[in-house]
């Protein structure tokens, strides 16, 4: 499995971490029923951690999963190398592109 990542200016693309050293300064709070809040300090004490260390880093890792799945294209080897391929080697623009090129161009202003 080969994985691309869609980049962004200014993004390094990191997964989300929480770093020991760095001080915290910002706060999030929530209200839970008193039935979550249970379930949440059970978890955390067999986790070893604090209600809040408990929370912060379940939450940074459920955010690096949604990051992940929505700015990262994953392909299997063979699709990979087709891609790769295509834009090594891309095919001559057929009638169907130049005719959409030749109505955006009419369609769209320029901004340069």
């Amino acid at each position: 499995m080969v994985e691309y990542r869609k980049s962004r200016e200014g993004d390094n693309m990191r997964a989300a971490q929480v770093k020991e050293n760095e001080s915290a300064n910002d706060r999030i709070t929530a209200r839970v029923p008193r039935a979550t809040r249970s379930i949440i300090e059970r978890a955390a004490a067999i986790y070893g951690a604090t209600i809040n260390q408990f929370i912060v880093q379940a939450a940074v890792e459920r955010a690096s999963e949604v990051l992940q799945s929505t700015e990262a294209i994953k392909l299997s080897a063979r699709d990979a190398k087709t891609f790769l391929n295509a834009l090594a080697k891309p095919p001559q623009p057929n009638e169907i592109l130049l005719e959409a090129v030749c109505a955006h161009a009419s369609l769209v202003e320029s901004r340069d």
